[in-house]
């Protein structure tokens, strides 16, 4: 395989980059768009420096339009919008759906709660994939991949992640899945080979990037 050039600018010099650890997923190819790290993170400031695949924008408090156009206009990737489901429901979450994907949404997201058939007229209704969340080793995961006719299943299982992704692969090899990968490349890896296609990527927070920056600006001025 040929190297491939790479050229780093001045001022882009504090880009987050994803780990090469999530280059090995097979990624899930939405519309063309083959993705396999997702940016789990509604900072518009890190997402707009950051080089992972796509956005995923889940957050807990209750979904707004105004946060997801901020995050689609900014993001210049693909943009996954949580649109609740758990405290958040019915009508209202169906309306924050369809807002998102009129305003340029890859997928919407919603929240382990959200009851299989309101999943399933949900995805009567918008055309843009339905990625739902689960969380439990103890739920029915035949019954949320197959009843509800979501597109994705997003695993955030915590410390048994892994092995949710083994189950839902134990029922079907093929089924799209995003994972969270965790706070190490050890970890990534580990729900890649669990077989996980994308994983979620936790970037540091605005802050903890201005605290290093801070701390180098006080060196220099010592100087």
């Amino acid at each position: 395989m040929k190297n491939a050039p790479r050229i780093d600018t001045k001022l882009r010099k504090h880009t987050i980059f994803v780990p090469e650890v999530y280059r090995e997923a097979s990624g899930i190819i939405i519309n063309g768009k083959r993705i396999k790290s997702l940016i789990f993170s509604t900072d518009v400031a890190v997402i707009a420096n950051c080089n992972g695949d796509a956005v995923i924008a889940v957050y807990p408090f209750t979904p707004t339009l105004q946060i997801a156009s901020a995050i689609i206009s900014v993001a210049q990737r693909p943009v996954f919008v949580g649109v609740g489901g758990g405290t958040t429901y019915g009508d209202r979450v169906e309306s924050i759906a369809l807002d998102a994907e009129l305003h340029g949404a890859t997928a919407i997201v919603l929240n382990a709660p959200t009851k299989t058939e309101f999943v399933r007229e949900l995805v009567e209704k918008i055309d843009i994939p339905v990625v739902l969340t689960v969380v439990s080793l103890d739920e029915n995961l035949k019954e949320r991949m197959y009843e509800t006719n979501a597109d994705i299943i997003n695993v955030s299982g915590g410390k048994n992640t892994v092995d949710i992704v083994k189950k839902i692969r134990e029922i079907d090899k093929d089924f799209p899945i995003i994972a969270t990968g965790g706070p190490t490349e050890e970890t990534v890896a580990q729900v890649i080979h669990a077989g996980a296609n994308a994983v979620t990527f936790t970037p540091p927070s605005n802050g903890e990037i201005f605290k290093e920056l801070m701390e180098d600006y006080r060196q220099r001025c010592k100087k």
